[in-house]
């Protein structure tokens, strides 16, 4: 079996296979890009040639342009794709609708990139797929044994209570604008709530594609206001608004009716981060595994080495050690924490 390291690894732009000419996930534009899925500090432009699942290659049109890249390829989930030296398969991630993981295969070894991945049910996207590997590539967005994430239904059922129990205030609710944002809506449905959804601009067309690919969204609405006209405002008493979380920091968010400011998001475990965005109603609601979904897919993959990208890399690396696996962070830059 050839190392590792001679199958994948990073250089300037990213994770870089050599054998097959490709980069997975870069962070500049690259002769041949393969993508695990549509946030941007995933997913950018101006590649020469761009291999991902096709709803990958739709969300990065809406975001970007149909001409985003010099050419694309939609990759079937589960078929394995020859690039010059390697075999290469996309498999479900569970992270947003068409993520997917990466395996590489060549001289005996397979690697996966997980990309981002969680293990929780999500109603709008595929399930994580455990593929079996040599080497595992992981996220560690929350890798600290305090990121213990509750369920999202009890966060859902937190936001109906407080939507019952202050009926003149609309929620406003600031969730990412691919995949949470989707996600908390159809929770919510699932829930019972079948009220009218307001939603920000910067939302839907995502919201549309979301619709277009069998993902019912419920009754949506544009959550505008013109120049303050009286009762306008008045309209959104008790409704629920979803638009990404900058859009809670302008002068739109304020023209609601004494609104109560609410975030979706794994940070919302931490307080003071809450406070400092101003969060009357966090809602502890991730894309993102947390640390016992970390470390129990590890030991579900039993890899012979773990690879540690973004995040919380140093602790994840020393419980793979005290467990008895090889691992080693890579200190790959340029991916934030869009989908968390």
């Amino acid at each position: 079996m050839i190392r590792p390291e001679a199958l994948l690894a990073p250089d300037e732009n990213g994770l870089y296979c050599p054998l097959g000419g490709f980069h997975i996930d870069p962070v500049r534009p690259v002769e041949r890009a393969l993508i695990t899925h549509g946030h941007a500090d995933h997913a950018r432009s101006g590649h020469g040639a761009v291999l991902a699942t096709a709803e990958t290659l739709a969300i990065m049109a809406v975001r970007y342009g149909e001409d985003f890249a010099g050419t694309t390829q939609a990759a079937t989930l589960g078929d394995v794709m020859r690039i010059g030296d390697v075999s290469v398969s996309f498999h479900p991630a569970g992270h947003v609708l068409g993520s997917a993981q990466i395996a590489v295969e060549g001289g005996g070894c397979r690697i996966v990139v997980s990309g981002d991945y969680k293990r929780r049910r999500d109603p709008t996207c595929l399930p994580f797929e455990p593929v079996p590997c040599d080497v595992f590539i992981t996220e560690a967005t929350f890798g600290l044994p305090v990121f213990r994430h509750p369920d999202d239904g009890d966060e859902i059922a937190k936001l109906l209570t407080s939507l019952a129990a202050f009926p003149e205030r609309a929620h406003l609710v600031g969730a990412y604008a691919l995949g949470k944002a989707q996600r908390v809506i159809k929770r919510l449905r699932e829930a019972g709530y079948d009220e009218t959804i307001y939603i920000h601009g910067a939302l839907e067309r995502l919201c549309a594609l979301y619709e277009a690919e069998g993902i019912t969204l419920g009754p949506l609405a544009p959550a505008t206001l013109g120049n303050g006209r009286r009762g306008e405002a008045a309209a959104f008493a008790g409704a629920v608004v979803v638009g990404p979380p900058s859009a809670f920091a302008d002068r739109w968010a304020r023209r609601f009716p004494d609104p109560v400011p609410a975030f979706a998001s794994g940070w919302m475990m931490i307080r003071q981060r809450a406070k400092q965005r101003g969060v009357e109603l966090p809602l502890v609601i991730s894309d993102h595994c947390d640390w016992d979904e970390l470390t129990a897919t590890i030991a579900e993959l039993s890899p012979g080495e773990v690879w540690v990208t973004h995040g919380r890399e140093e602790a994840l690396v020393r419980w793979c050690a005290l467990s008895g696996i090889r691992a080693r962070p890579l200190h790959l830059v340029g991916y934030e924490d869009e989908g968390d």
